[in-house]
């Protein structure tokens, strides 16, 4: 493998990851979408339809782990990706130490 190829592999990684970041951002707007929808369910409807007001709170309920969950999942995506862009990293600078060492051995010698 060489140092393009590998270089690729890591683009080609980090771009899925952030495009499925993406995607949880998406699920994480529909998830504050419902929460807000139960919310104003709860409010105009507290004390004039119960089932109407129950549904709110569930909506509500819903939306908010929802909220939680994909924000949370957010979060450990970030730090993969940072994991990985850290790993690219560390082996390119390996690999270059490697060369260094190389040259300098070859110019002794």
């Amino acid at each position: 493998m060489t140092i393009d190829e590998m270089r690729k592999g890591y683009e080609n990684e980090v771009a899925y990851q952030k495009h499925m970041l993406r995607n949880l951002g998406y699920w994480f707007q529909l998830c504050t979408a419902v929460s807000g929808i139960g919310i104003v369910l709860i409010y105009f409807f507290h004390a004039k339809n119960l089932w109407l007001n129950i549904l709110g709170i569930v909506l509500f309920v819903i939306g908010a782990l929802g909220m939680l969950l994909f924000g949370y999942t957010g979060w450990k995506g970030q730090q993969n990706i940072k994991a990985v862009v850290n790993d690219y990293q560390k082996k390119i600078d390996y690999l270059h130490q490697g060369a260094r060492k190389l040259h300098k051995a070859k110019a002794r010698g």
